[in-house]
């Protein structure tokens, strides 16, 4: 949590975003490591990107437009300019027409093969940015589809701390002033690493597959009241920060009420739905007296047992239940 002048940033706490990205900024991202060139299409560099997957047209070229999705970057290889530069002057026409009727995004030519002039011409008429580079098929499209990746997954700001302890990504809410950033000062006291403090972004790289990281000028910082904000990696070293981290658990930190009824046993787990996809949580009542920090290293050493198939509570209540059958067993025989 951190003072006045940063809380800019927390207007964007618990706003999910529809990412998309334009050509030009795929231009600056990666134009230059890509080598791509813009052949044709200058006035059509504000058009957006909201799939990171890239498509081949394939059969489009013989004009099966139920080949091809819309909106979507194009890549034409040597075996579609082969096939172009065969086709008759119909063929081309229909396969070219076929194309711009998809309305891709833009259009990568690869191996720096020389387009067709009619589609060319096409791409300047209806503003799609024709691009030539270098590389063979299989490489641009790994390299874009990371790019693509990395800018349009779903992400989230979460209001919140992420540390990793012992290779766990853990999560921690909890309202402000709870005593979050206080409980991360403890774990960085020994030895775990820090990821984010009051802002967390959240990106869904893939099922099951959360990812948290800083955010702007608050990255690797974090404020302690009375002591004001401080800078982790200066204190602690390059070793104590981490620029992202796979989140694997959620520890929500709560006030003690004495009405409230908590889990005594741990068999009853419940899950926090995030970006569509469920991880644990557990809800942690705090009050004077209880050690956090060590509460907080045990969950996360619970949780790599959980991972490997082990389940304490849930090992403890099948002997306990074995135990009690048995005796009622005994006292009725």
């Amino acid at each position: 949590m951190l003072t006045t002048c940063l809380r800019l940033f927390a207007t964007r706490i618990q706003s999910t975003k529809v990412p998309t990205i334009l050509i030009q900024e795929l231009l600056d991202g990666v134009g230059e490591s890509l080598k791509l060139c813009l052949r044709a299409g200058n006035g059509g560099l504000e058009r957006e990107i909201r799939v990171p997957r890239i498509q081949k047209p394939g059969l489009a070229l013989t004009g099966y437009e139920e080949q091809l999705d819309v909106d979507r970057l194009l890549t034409l290889g040597g075996t579609e300019i082969d096939f172009l530069e065969a086709a008759t002057g119909a063929q081309r026409t229909l396969a070219v027409e076929t194309v711009m009727g998809a309305s891709p995004a833009c259009i990568i030519i690869t191996r720096d093969l020389e387009p067709p002039q009619e589609l060319i011409d096409a791409c300047g008429r209806d503003h799609i940015p024709l691009m030539t580079t270098p590389l063979v098929s299989a490489e641009l499209i790994a390299h874009v589809t990371q790019f693509l990746q990395d800018k349009l997954s779903p992400k989230k700001s979460v209001h919140g701390v992420l540390l990793e302890i012992l290779g766990v990504g853990v999560l921690l809410l909890g309202k402000s002033g709870i005593g979050k950033s206080e409980a991360a000062l403890d774990m960085l006291v020994r030895g775990y690493r820090l990821v984010a403090d009051d802002v967390v972004d959240v990106r869904r790289l893939g099922p099951n597959l959360l990812s948290g990281q800083g955010t702007g000028i608050i990255k690797h910082h974090m404020e302690i009241r009375g002591l004001g904000i401080i800078n982790i990696k200066d204190l602690f070293g390059i070793g104590s920060v981490l620029e992202q981290h796979q989140i694997h658990l959620v520890i929500e930190l709560c006030e003690w009420r004495d009405s409230d009824n908590y889990d005594r046993l741990g068999v009853d787990e419940e899950d926090y739905s995030l970006l569509g996809e469920e991880l644990p949580i557990l809800r942690i009542p705090v009050r004077p007296g209880r050690n956090i920090a060590t509460i907080i290293e045990v969950a996360a050493r619970n949780q790599i047992l959980k991972s490997l198939g082990v389940h304490s509570a849930q090992d403890f209540q099948a002997r306990l239940a074995e135990q009690l059958a048995a005796k009622a067993q005994e006292a009725n025989s």
